[in-house]
This record gives C-alpha cells, structure tokens and sequence, in this order.
C-alpha cells in the first residue's frame, strides 16, 4: 500500500547559506570541519554526500536536522531558519519534519517489527492507537517485511535496515536523511536496500539526502556533493 501523500505545505526548499562548523582541539583553539558557502535542494529531490572519513558527512547531516547548530551561517526550511530556533523550537520541527536513517539502526531489541517502526508514536503517547498499528504494519510490508510480529533481536542486518527506514518514514517526513545506511551490509544487500531507501523517498514525495562512501548508492541520486576534509586552520 503507498504511502499517503505528504500534506499540502510540508514540503519546502532546503538552503545552506555560507554554513561553517567549528570545533575545538586539545589546546582549547577553533578549527574548522565544514565550510559550506552555498546549497540548495528543491523539494522531492535527492542529494548524495561523498567524502573521506573526517570530511563532515555526518556532521552536515546532524546540521540539517537541527542536531547541532552552525558556528556561522543558516540552515533554511522554507520559510523557517532553523538555525536560529531555540532547542525546543528545533525539536519540535525535527519531528514534523525529518526522518533519520542511521547507520547502527538504534532499533530496541526487545520490540517486535511494527513495534519498532511506530517508535516515533511513543514520542506523543504511552499507547499505540489504531491508526498508528496500521500504519506500522502498511510500512513493514512495503519494506518486504513479512512478519511485523518478529522480534528485532532475530532480525538479519540487512531486515534492521528495512525496519530503520520504515521507521525513518512513519512520520511522513519531508526529508529524509540517511547515514551511511549501506556501510554494515553486504553488496546484495546494499544493492536492495539503496533502491528501496530511493524508491520509499519518491513515493512519499521526501527529499532525501543520503551521506554515503557506496558509490552504487551516490549514483541513484539526482544530485551529488564531495566533500574533503577542511585543512585545520586555527582561528587566532
């Protein structure tokens, strides 16, 4: 069963403009991790992030979502500077807006499937309703999961995987953002799991951006950024 269309007015233009991150070293001085002067991603499109280990990968994604904010520069959402809201503010955008796929699943080992992906409905309420049951098991078979009612523990990596980007999607999210989700799987797997994580963001209408080293996965994108490690410059 697809899933429903996103509703009117959640999409919206992502744009990072002259977008810096800082950090400190042992010595207590600043040096850069990320430089970003200029980005801009329509909606529904979808953007692949390349780049050696230590180049910010993960970084521009905690910053995309709210995470973490910039040393200088903005994260826009349509309308909304995210990087300006206040923690409270972020988080609460974050969950109206963002699905995350993470690279160790963070998956509870304990819950079965639809228990897994309805996670997110545990933010709002103690008790899953209907509609929320529904939509976790819709989920798990559009992700080729054939028994919602199997506990994460039993899962094979490459079903954790599934069950984290159907979890990703529960929320409908107008973006998705996806952290290296192909690194712990095998070629098959990796093969099946990036066309499913590209194939779920088009149906739901989602941008997607995807931080990856798979250069399979990079090349089902619309759009590509390589980014290499910042030289450390220290501020003085």
């Amino acid at each position: 069963m697809p899933s429903s269309p996103l509703p009117d007015g959640h999409a919206a233009t992502l744009v990072l403009d002259q977008l810096t991150l800082d950090r400190r070293d042992g010595d207590g001085r600043s040096f850069s991790i990320l430089a970003i002067p200029a980005l801009t991603l329509e909606p529904g499109t979808s953007l692949g992030v390349s780049g050696p280990s230590g180049s910010g990968k993960s970084s521009l994604l905690h910053l995309v979502a709210g995470l973490i904010t910039p040393s200088a520069g903005r994260v826009s959402w349509g309308d909304t500077v995210v990087s300006a809201l206040a923690e409270g503010e972020r988080d609460r955008w974050r969950r109206r807006t963002i699905g995350f796929v993470f690279q160790d699943f963070h998956l509870v080992p304990e819950l079965d499937v639809a228990a897994n992906i309805a996670l997110p409905a545990s933010f709002s309420s103690w008790r899953l309703d209907a509609v929320d049951r529904r939509r976790a098991l819709d989920l798990a078979e559009q992700m080729g999961l054939a028994d919602p009612r199997r506990r994460a523990a039993v899962l094979s990596r490459g079903e954790q995987q599934r069950v984290a980007i159907a979890r990703a999607l529960f929320g409908k999210p107008a973006l998705l953002l996806a952290d290296e989700p192909t690194a712990s799987l095998d070629a098959a797997r990796s093969e099946a799991i990036g066309a499913l994580l590209v194939e779920a963001a088009t149906r739901c209408g989602a941008s997607l951006i995807c931080a990856s080293h798979d250069a399979a996965l990079l090349a089902r994108m619309d759009r590509r950024l390589d980014l290499t490690p910042t030289p450390a410059k220290h501020a003085t």
